[in-house]
């Protein structure tokens, strides 16, 4: 779930219009990101984490544990440190001296990733059940989630709240809503006939379709019964090789993969749309949104399929990885895990030793990175200076690009490519 799967300018306008949609009484305008603001030193990344913050220490944290690294302990104390006293998590908050902000908008999106990596580490058991409890409690009539409490169930938020729930021991099909729905329920709301254009995909909104292999490899994830951490499922053998008309989970689920493989069969990759006014009009490969899909084929049993694209993945993303940080080296890791591949032999990187450099040096890992500032972590200084991301620009051409299109943009990988 996702996840990912937020791309730098998709995560911040998302954020933004998702605070701004989202009832009055729990949400307000976020402020406007920092590019110069000092970081804590527990922190993955150096970019601007007014959007992603949460996100990104979860993946990183996640993806650590699936390689057996254990991470620094100020690195979980600032995940757990941002959340909110009622149990959720804002995307992200620079001052946690103080509670919460009433008004301060909570992210489901990012209180369910940290649950999964929190569930994953162990120990933080009462954080896990508090988060836990408030997504139940903020859980919409149809079963599933929005971005934001209160706003229109979709596919993304539902998919990773899912698989926060089966982290946190919770069975999803009997955590239901007044009326009875859950959120597999909610999910077979997103699934799309075999009749239709984008015939087995998961559409982010019924209304509003968003980038929809980013949704379709969500949905099938936590329809395959997995998260963020999947593992690969067993072969498919004798599985419908086509879209096949069917309202269960499981035949959606097998239909959304078989979009996906079909996305990814000619060039092993997704696509990613320029952006309005671009000089250069050609679809750039969207390396987050393909390596989502790879973990999805493969908790789908389907490794024939899921291995072309990850060994596209290996010749072509590290450069992605090196440049965005932590939650992209986090979703190669993962695409890796869910494979069965050497995340420290990915093509010519060493994955684990990439994403260990973007935050403090971890306790314990074989063949550890030194930590960012090219100690041994010892005499590390307490903050860290913001450096000049990608978020910073590309969060401006969003806000802009958002008023002109509207919200269909927003999820072209939603977590993808964060810093």
């Amino acid at each position: 779930m996702t996840t990912v799967r937020r791309g730098s300018a998709a995560f911040a306008v998302a954020a933004v219009l998702a605070a701004a949609t989202a009832p009055a009484a729990v949400a307000a305008p976020s402020p406007s990101p920092s590019p110069s603001v000092a970081l804590p030193s527990g922190l993955y990344g150096t970019g601007d984490p007014t959007y992603d913050g949460v996100w990104r220490q979860s993946l990183a944290l996640l993806a650590q544990d699936t390689v057996g690294v254990v991470p620094a302990a100020k690195a979980v104390d600032l995940l757990t440190g941002q959340q909110c006293d009622g149990g959720g998590f804002p995307s992200y908050r620079a001052d946690v001296s103080r509670p919460c902000d009433p008004k301060l908008p909570l992210d489901t999106n990012a209180s369910a990733a940290a649950v999964q990596a929190l569930a994953a580490l162990g120990g933080k058991d009462d954080v896990v059940a508090r988060t836990t409890g408030w997504l139940k409690s903020v859980q919409n009539e149809d079963g599933g989630w929005g971005y934001n409490p209160g706003g229109a169930s979709d596919a993304n938020s539902t998919s990773v709240v899912v698989g926060a729930l089966r982290a946190a021991g919770e069975d999803p099909a009997k955590v239901t809503a007044q009326g009875g729905r859950s959120p597999l329920d909610a999910l077979l709301t997103f699934a799309q006939p075999c009749d239709a254009k984008e015939a087995g995909a998961f559409v982010y909104q019924p209304k509003t379709p968003g980038i929809v292999a980013d949704s379709t490899a969500a949905a099938v994830l936590a329809a395959s019964g997995q998260g963020m951490a999947a593992t690969a499922g067993p072969e498919a053998t004798g599985a419908a090789t086509a879209c096949t008309d069917g309202k269960d989970l499981a035949a959606a689920a097998r239909n959304g993969a078989l979009y996906l493989s079909g996305a990814l069969a000619t060039s092993g990759h997704l696509d990613t749309a320029p952006m309005p006014g671009a000089d250069d009009s050609s679809p750039k490969p969207d390396f987050g949104n393909t390596a989502d899909a790879v973990v999805a084929l493969a908790a789908q049993g389907m490794p024939e399929q899921a291995g072309k694209s990850l060994t596209w993945l290996q010749g072509n993303a590290t450069a992605w990885a090196k440049e965005t940080g932590p939650a992209a080296y986090a979703q190669l890791i993962l695409a890796a895990h869910a494979t069965g591949a050497d995340p420290k032999a990915f093509g010519s990187t060493d994955l684990v030793a990439g994403l260990n450099a973007t935050g403090p040096a971890p306790q314990s890992a074989e063949d550890a990175s030194p930590s960012p500032s090219g100690t041994d972590g010892k005499d590390e200084k307490d903050e860290k200076k913001d450096d000049d991301s990608p978020l910073s620009t590309w969060w401006i051409v969003g806000v802009f690009f958002v008023a002109a299109v509207g919200i269909g943009f927003l999820f072209s990988g939603r977590r993808k490519n964060q810093l």
